[in-house]
């Protein structure tokens, strides 16, 4: 790593002695251990984002009085082979391009008390100093400080009441009695603390796996000018507990009071977390499944009964010509919003099983699927949840603080921002004044139009998928966001109003560099945009047919799905890496007996050979007792690691040892894919994401050997 060296030389004398003298640690040890001498051995400066972080070692050289149980670690640099180290400090310090150099600002910085300017390297009685400061890190001795000398001093001067940062903590954030240092549990490194936005001063430090967003194909932020968002499960995330039963109990009513269905459905309850993303269900024949990415069924449920193996095989392995698992006989679940439906069919189809003469006029469990889906349209159309969310907002739907900064970081960066929502604008406007907007003492968000300030164009009823296909002539109207009335566009132009007859409300400071539209086209947007070519365009949703598939397959967008599900999957597929391992093993081993077997048995046809088949039969019988053993375990082990994950389902993005089907789409269509929509955020808005590198069979075993 380049070193780099500031000048003037006395630069880190001077500063370890002021920041030591200060909080009165040096002068103690000084007293304590004699003759000794004192030493700085190296600063470090690390250039993270907008900041810079500077570190100081102090050393005390040889001496009979210091004691080795004192548990301090040695350093290994310019200093003396029995050197201990004495403190060490790590402070950051704001970092804009002022024509400032390092060395400059730092020794403004440090510059020490007046007494201690009389220190000198010459004088016996004094500690003896080294005689540079290095910089390890990839910036010049000309990399600017944010700040003028004098401001950074008084950025970095505590305040009256605040924690000062403790002086005996090591480089790598540990306290010298072993303890996590204020800094690390400010910077999260630990878990502790939410990641900042990285803009921030605390921003661009590592991210923990669940946050972290995952690269299918190469992705270069540079060359992305506008970045598009859904809203329902995309910004606005639903809390499933509520918002979830809120659904399926309006599904249920709506079965019972406008469908005709027996009324005991009222009595039944909803566990939000049984069903999960990627299940198909089967229609005709009443079962929901899990597929691999092959479309092989791997987990199948009749109702809430799982199917036995032979089953399975019977009805879906067995035939001909391979089933499509497509519409219409197949519906999908790939959507948040489908769980509810998908629960509810499922308790409808053991109701059936049970019930024979309870469901009289439908006989079959197609025409049951026909009718949730005809309730759940029911409950969109009268507005039933929406009416209930607009009443409550924060009883539904999960604040997020961190939209505003990464909305605002992508603005500043200089891109345009759009929202792209089959949401009307009534609904729009209070999910998104809930998300972006002010908030008052008690909390609570009054209505404005504040959050407009965050995007460019915001289209609200879209229709996607539709949407997204040009040749769709779909008019595009403008919306006055006081009133929610629609005004006729040119593709996106206003047109002029004929007469007297519209009723122009006042803007009341309505930020009018954005507009907001209702209907329209993919066209349109890119008018409005200026967009050149559709791979600039990166969009965010949750929807894998509706939001990222169709805008991937038909115009070219770079796509990023939001998986809310992954945060908690990633970090048990870590807490298990272990168990992963040891099924390998036990996977591998049973290959191994089986090779054995065959062989054997491969030798017992041949006559000639001269063997002794007795004792090859009792072989063959051990190994193949040994082979079940394996077998059980490596079964029982699987399905242990399977039920962590969901007691039903297993792992979101495997089935047994191949990806999911759900995960082979996402692999297909989503550039990038993460849990949380503001994990954006946490990276560089000009960062060039890359994917990890693919491998086939054959490599495994080289590459891990």
């Amino acid at each position: 790593m380049p070193q780099v060296l500031a000048n003037p030389i006395t630069t880190s004398a001077q500063a370890a002695i002021s920041l030591g003298r200060r909080r009165g640690f040096i002068a103690k040890e000084k007293e304590r251990i004699g003759g000794s001498g004192i030493s700085i051995v190296k600063g470090a400066v690390e250039s993270v984002s907008v900041f810079v972080t500077v570190s100081v070692s102090v050393l005390v050289s040889d001496s009979s009085s210091f004691s080795k149980s004192a548990g301090l670690p040695k350093i290994a640099s310019s200093a003396s082979p029995k050197s201990k180290c004495l403190f060490k400090l790590k402070m950051r310090i704001p970092k804009r391009p002022l024509p400032v150099s390092v060395s400059h600002c730092l020794s403004s910085l440090f510059s020490p008390p007046p007494d201690l300017l009389l220190f000198s390297s010459s004088s016996s009685s004094y500690p003896s100093f080294s005689t540079f400061l290095h910089f390890h890190s990839g910036i010049l001795a000309s990399t600017c400080i944010s700040r003028r000398s004098s401001d950074a001093a008084k950025f970095l001067r505590p305040k009256a009441g605040s924690k000062q940062m403790h002086t005996g903590s090591t480089m790598d954030g540990t306290d010298l009695d072993g303890k996590t240092s204020d800094f690390e549990r400010t910077t999260g490194r630990f878990g502790g603390q939410d990641p900042h936005i990285w803009s921030s001063p605390e921003g661009g430090h590592k991210i923990d796996i669940g946050k972290q967003i995952f690269c299918n194909r190469s992705l270069n932020m540079k060359n992305i000018v506008a970045v598009g968002f859904d809203m329902d499960y995309t910004l606005a995330q639903y809390k499933p507990e509520t918002f979830e039963s809120l659904a399926y109990g309006g599904t249920v009513r709506k079965l019972v009071y406008d469908l005709g269905y027996p009324s005991e459905l009222l009595e039944w309850t909803f566990d939000w977390k049984y069903m999960v993303r990627g299940l198909v269900l089967d229609k005709k024949r009443g079962n929901i499944l899990k597929m691999d990415r092959h479309k092989y069924v791997k987990v199948a449920y009749h109702g809430f009964r799982e199917m036995s193996k032979e089953d399975k095989v019977a009805t879906y392995g067995s035939t001909l010509i391979r089933d499509s698992f497509d519409e219409p006989d197949y519906a999908l679940i790939d959507t948040l919003f489908s769980l509810a439906e998908a629960y509810l069919f499922a308790q409808l189809v053991d109701f059936k099983d049970n019930n024979p003469g309870k469901l009289l006029g439908r006989v079959d469990y197609s025409q049951m699927y026909k009718d949730v889906r005809a309730a759940v349209d029911l409950c969109h159309r009268d507005g039933t949840l929406k009416q209930m969310v607009a009443e409550d907002p924060k009883r539904y739907i999960n604040e997020d603080t961190a939209i505003v900064p990464m909305l605002k970081m992508l603005r500043e960066s200089g891109r345009a921002t759009f929202l792209v929502t089959n949401s009307l604008w009534d609904y729009t406007n209070i999910v998104m004044n809930f998300l972006c907007g002010p908030r008052s003492v008690d909390g609570c968000s009054p209505l404005s139009f504040d959050w407009l300030r965050y995007f460019d164009v915001v289209i609200t009823g879209s229709a996607k998928p539709g949407f997204f296909h040009d040749e769709v002539r779909a008019n595009l109207f403008e919306v006055v966001p006081e009133s929610g009335m629609l005004l006729n566009t040119d593709n996106g132009t206003p047109m002029a109003q004929v007469g007297n007859t519209l009723l122009r409300l006042p803007s009341n400071g309505l930020n009018k560099k954005c507009k907001v539209f209702q209907g329209g086209n993919v066209g349109h947007l890119h008018k409005l945009l200026s967009i050149e070519s559709s791979s600039q365009v990166l969009y965010v949703g949750d929807h894998i047919y509706g939001d990222i598939l169709r805008s991937k397959k038909v115009l070219g967008w770079r796509t990023m799905l939001v998986v809310p599900e992954l945060e908690r999957e990633v970090e048990l597929l870590w807490e298990i890496r272990d168990t992963r391992k040891q099924l390998q093993s036990l996977r591998s081993e049973r290959d191994h007996i089986e090779d054995k077997i065959h062989h054997l048995k491969w030798s017992l046809m041949f006559e000639h050979v001269d063997i002794n088949k007795e004792e090859m039969s009792s072989e063959i019988e051990k190994l193949q007792s040994l082979r079940e053993q394996v077998r059980l375990s490596h079964q029982q082990a699987q399905r242990e690691c399977h039920q962590k994950f969901h007691k039903a389902w297993g792992q979101l993005m495997k089935t047994g040892y191949q990806n999911s089907r759900f995960a082979h789409q996402v692999e297909r269509f989503a550039c990038l894919y993460t849990s949380q929509v503001t994990n954006l955020g946490l990276y560089s808005p000009d960062k060039y994401y890359r994917p990890s590198e693919d491998f086939m069979p054959h490599e495994f075993d080289i590459l891990s050997a």
